[in-house]
């Protein structure tokens, strides 16, 4: 019965060179597939827009100011990645008191706010090999570093001023310490990117975040139910890719 074991050799045999072909196959499908990680470095800067969402509301005008961040980014499939930044961005409020019918008042008060800012978002792209588009979201953290006032009026007695508007108006806020420098919410953003070769570009970002924490204190029997930031960035970027 010697025909059997060389029966059940060329079978195995067989099965194994079929797994290995298999196996080979795999993997030229794998390597087909597989899409190489990206990791790039880079820094963005430009202006930023915002304002303090208050309860009871205040009537406010947007304030300029600036942000930027150094950047993180990596990518492993052909459409998605993640991004984490470092950064900087001014938030705060001008106040409003011009007439409801649109005359003018020469009184002006802004509070400015400076926040050290950490976003991790996800990177969402698509596009030709030259120029893509893009979609960021995620949560971000911050922490005030300063906080500055400038007006034109002495905001501790508003009212002293000739141009003060007579109608009722609330004023704790022009005086009101802020209680809570940490901050966290969520931004999202969307933009596009233009490669300048394989390893350099160019990108363009409109970001707009908002916090849900609280600046003020914000108990039953504190002035503000809610006073959360929130702000427009408009950005030009550069990227590096090192990998």
């Amino acid at each position: 019965m010697a025909y059997i074991p060389t029966a059940f050799n060329k079978l195995k045999h067989g099965f194994l060179t079929a797994l290995i072909l298999i196996a080979a196959c795999a993997v030229s499908a794998s390597a087909e597939t597989h899409y190489k990680p990206r990791i790039s470095l880079g820094a963005r800067a430009g202006a930023s827009l915002s304002r303090i969402s208050l309860s009871p509301s205040v009537r406010q005008n947007w304030l300029q100011g600036t942000a930027g961040a150094v950047t993180f980014r990596y990518t492993e499939e052909k459409i998605f990645g993640l991004i984490a930044e470092l950064g900087w961005n001014q938030r705060g409020w001008s106040e409003n008191f011009s007439d409801p019918n649109g005359e003018r008042n020469p009184l002006m008060y802004k509070r400015s706010i400076t926040y050290i800012n950490l976003p991790v978002m996800t990177h969402i792209y698509f596009g030709t090999r030259r120029m893509k588009f893009f979609f960021n979201a995620g949560p971000e953290a911050s922490y005030m570093i300063s906080s500055n006032i400038s007006s034109n009026f002495d905001y501790a007695n508003p009212t002293s001023s000739p141009h003060w508007p007579e109608r009722a108006r609330m004023t704790e806020q022009l005086t009101m310490e802020i209680s809570n420098r940490f901050d966290y919410g969520i931004t999202a953003g969307a933009g596009g990117e233009f490669y300048l070769n394989p390893r350099n570009s160019i990108s363009l970002e409109a970001r707009f975040y908002y916090g849900l924490g609280n600046i003020f204190p914000a108990k039953v029997s504190d002035t503000f139910s809610a006073s959360r930031c929130m702000s427009l960035e408009f950005t030009l970027g550069y990227w590096f890719r090192i990998k």
